[in-house]
């Protein structure tokens, strides 16, 4: 109690009391990314690491990215923003492996990837070197770069939020060996009891606030929601439409469980537009990237110290000196290394077709003045039968692959970019014996390659197609008014001449499939599964590729090989 006093002409008695009150508020807090994890559950904080490809014989110009991996928590983005800084500007790709975590961290670096404009790809990278979390580590010192390693996609995963930031890239891949899953948002509400001091003042009878201070907090429980509430449902239907994301992927997360994931197709990914296209890492790390003309933007040219441009090859470390000169010789002629293309007819084998399974023509080596000839030898043996042919080369003779394109389309054949794996022994093989007529295989993309003059033979198909993990590269031959008129009457538009001028032969560009498919030189973005795949047999109406086999039938015909 203090005097009384006169004041103003009026009576004003003041009384200073501490009042000591507690409250229990409830926080809203950030969502989670798993119901039954923690944060710390999910595994170490997301790390970002500038990486240099350590392919061999990439140097002294190779790819870079950013290696992003771990759960996605309230820090990350600030991490990233640091990564950003210390590249000054430079735009490299990220490469991200992540469970999930923190949606508005997810948002938060999404919204950061988009406004640097950067591509993301879903992928791991196998480090060479100096690991990420070994300090004080010197192996790589001289080197040009802190970071080496080599992208892969086999068991990447982007899950729960991790998609939300994935789709802030400029262009977005997961390729078929990574998984990208999303389930419903878990959202954790946190009861906090609150113990204040509050000093204050009565004023004519009215409590006046001095001072609020909290002298104490704790923790009172928490529970947890498993349904997005509708403003959420509201901010995320915002930023996907920001991001050109279509609404089928919030249906997906809304319709999925928060304690399982939904691991998105490929196909279904590209159809909302979350993929761009359904190629995997390699479209945005591949060491090719800096052999085109221009080169990609995220390769790097670190020129070799003198003292290391002599060191043995076989220090994958080791810089090498630049290539030189290409020779200005035919590639038919430089690829002496791959063999002229033989022409072999495959079926393949497995449970899920036999005793009915497909048969197709595997198309290896390089493209010769030969080659139309042989393969009309070859489509002779088979009579009326229309079966696709699977072709992997690194392309050669024009005249070549114009004759064969030209035979393909004569004789209505699909063709597709892959790689024959042959079961139990190779056609060259002297003592390799065929069963049931022909050799027994299965077809794989992976690896598939149509260079330089191989898109024209390409081109001839009925139906074309380039799986994701397959790749087609361009450069300019000569030939072109042949080639134009060509192209034109296999209905394939000027597009892809032009992107034959753009390159010289020196060099390469790889096609990506919407290109191709925007040209015509593809049919479909599907890959050769659709037509050598072992359930094919199944469909109705039957391909006209299968053909049923008795188990017991047994043919002692030598097999076909040209």
């Amino acid at each position: 109690m203090v005097p009384w006093r006169r004041l103003n002409g009026q009576t004003w008695w003041s009384l200073g009391l501490i009042c000591l009150a507690s409250f229990l508020v409830m926080g809203d807090a950030a969502f989670a990314a798993n119901t039954k994890k923690s944060a710390s559950d999910l595994g170490p904080t997301m790390r970002f690491v500038i990486v240099r490809s350590s392919a061999p014989g990439c140097e002294p110009t190779c790819p870079e990215w950013i290696s992003a991996e771990g759960s996605i928590e309230a820090g990350t983005p600030a991490l990233f923003k640091r990564t950003l800084k210390a590249l000054g500007g430079r735009k490299l790709p990220l490469v991200v492996d992540s469970p999930g975590g923190n949606v508005d961290a997810a948002l938060a670096l999404g919204r950061l990837i988009r406004k640097n404009k950067l591509d993301i790809a879903v992928g791991k990278t196998q480090f060479v070197g100096c690991l990420p979390d070994v300090k004080n580590c010197k192996e790589n010192d001289g080197k040009g770069a802190r970071y080496f390693g080599s992208p892969y996609a086999g068991g990447a995963i982007c899950n729960s939020a991790c998609p939300l930031m994935f789709a802030g890239g400029i262009r977005r891949v997961v390729g078929q060996w990574a998984y990208l899953g999303v389930h419903q948002i878990t959202t954790t509400y946190i009861r906090t009891k609150l113990q204040y001091r509050t000093t204050y003042r009565v004023v004519r009878g009215k409590k006046k606030v001095l001072s609020k201070k909290i002298v104490s907090r704790k923790n009172a429980g928490s529970y947890k929601t498993y349904e997005m509430s509708k403003a959420t449902e509201k901010r995320l239907a915002a930023y996907l439409k920001e991001m050109g994301v279509g609404r089928d992927v919030l249906e997906t997360m809304k319709n999925t469980p928060a304690s399982s994931i939904q691991q998105l197709a490929p196909y279904d990914m590209l159809q909302a537009n979350l993929v761009t296209s359904l190629d995997s890492v390699d479209l945005l790390t591949a060491a090719t990237l800096c052999k085109t003309d221009p080169v990609a933007a995220n390769c790097r040219e670190i020129p070799a110290p003198a003292d290391k441009a002599t060191k043995p090859a076989g220090d994958a470390m080791a810089y090498a000196k630049p290539a030189p000169a290409a020779s200005a010789e035919p590639e038919a002629v430089r690829r002496d290394d791959v063999k002229d293309m033989r022409f072999v007819l495959v079926r393949g084998r497995s449970f899920l077709c036999d005793p009915n399974c497909p048969e197709w023509i595997s198309a290896e080596g390089t493209i010769s003045t030969q080659t139309p000839e042989r393969l009309r030898q070859l489509l002779d043996t088979i009579g009326d039968r229309r079966l696709p042919v699977v072709v992997n080369s690194p392309g050669g003779d024009v005249l070549g692959a114009l004759a064969t394109g030209r035979l393909i389309r004569e004789r209505k054949l699909d063709v597709a970019v892959a790689r024959t794996d042959f079961i139990g022994c190779e056609p060259d093989k002297a003592d390799c014996t065929a069963e049931d007529g022909v050799y027994v295989g299965l077809t794989i993309d992976a690896s598939g390659e149509c260079g330089a003059a191989c898109p024209i033979m390409l081109a001839g198909g009925v139906r074309r197609l380039v799986g994701p993990r397959a790749q087609v590269t361009v450069h300019s031959m000569g030939l072109e008014q042949r080639v134009k008129s060509y192209l034109r009457d296999m209905a394939v538009g000027p597009g892809l001449l032009a992107a034959m001028r753009s390159v010289p032969d020196s060099r390469h560009r790889q096609l990506e499939p919407a290109m191709m498919l925007k040209v015509g030189l593809t049919t479909g973005l599907e890959s050769v599964d659709e037509f050598t795949g072992p359930t094919i047999c199944k469909l109705e109406p039957m391909p006209e590729n299968c053909r049923m086999v008795s188990t017991s039938e047994v043919q002692a015909d030598t097999p076909v090989k040209l």
